[in-house]
């Protein structure tokens, strides 16, 4: 087994890979939002943690990769306004958003085994993780880490104090520059939950990988050991 440098987005350093339960590693990589077709740009980060999870198995490691798929709660503007995204599809073209989530799903699929990249072991669609979603929000909500507005529950960044820490922190973010604050109390806070109708029924879920933690509770019973945040679309 050779030694395996990765960059540590803490640190901004390059360092010792280094399995927190050798010989497994757990691997999770952002997957598609399912409302148009993907492109070759996409793809570059699929084929990204494709190679990083094959160097890891060729290593002698098991690895475990979960993948998300967001099929509910990609809003159009990223001042957590406007319309999901899958919705705004269906609307346009006149089917289920059932129908645009299941047909652009299967094409990304075929997509990247045209390419050989690997499938993930564990597909994880984000309606089907509502309860985990909303058992979170709620946890947070009797930390006070949260607060509501005239149309949903956002996520009190002031109240976590290294909050930013991996992104090299807040200062400098000046409110309204990039998008409007409406009823933010500070420009990083962010929706966990929208009072809007979807079709999942009452209520968005708002941006879903921001609950991924509980994804990883329920698929690897513990946080995964080596995450590979390298985008989705």
């Amino acid at each position: 087994m050779s030694d395996i440098y990765l960059t540590n987005t803490l640190t901004r350093k390059k360092e010792k890979f280094v399995s927190i339960d050798p010989p497994n590693v757990g691997l999770y990589s952002c997957g598609p939002t399912v409302y148009l077709s993907s492109h070759i740009g996409h793809m570059r980060s699929y084929v990204g943690v494709d190679i990083l999870k094959r160097i890891l198995k060729l290593n002698g490691y098991q690895v475990k990769h979960v993948m998300n798929i967001t099929d509910v709660g990609h809003l159009t503007s990223d001042n957590d306004t406007g319309e999901d995204k899958v919705e705004k599809t269906a609307r346009e073209t006149g089917k289920s958003a059932w129908d645009i989530a299941k047909f652009y799903t299967d094409q990304f699929f075929s997509f990247t085994d045209s390419l050989n990249i690997e499938r993930p072991d564990v597909v994880c669609k984000a309606t089907d993780h509502i309860g985990e979603q909303i058992d979170l929000i709620k946890k947070l909500e009797e930390k006070g880490f949260t607060y509501k507005t005239s149309d949903g529950i956002y996520f009190d960044t002031s109240k976590l104090s290294d909050y930013g820490k991996l992104t090299g922190g807040k200062e400098g973010i000046k409110a309204g520059a990039r998008v409007e604050m409406a009823e933010k109390k500070n420009p990083t806070d962010f929706a966990l939950w929208k009072f809007s109708y979807s079709h999942i029924g009452r209520g968005d879920p708002s941006t879903p990988l921001r609950t991924i933690l509980r994804i990883d509770a329920k698929w690897n019973g513990k946080a995964l050991g080596e995450r590979g945040f390298l985008g989705g679309i």
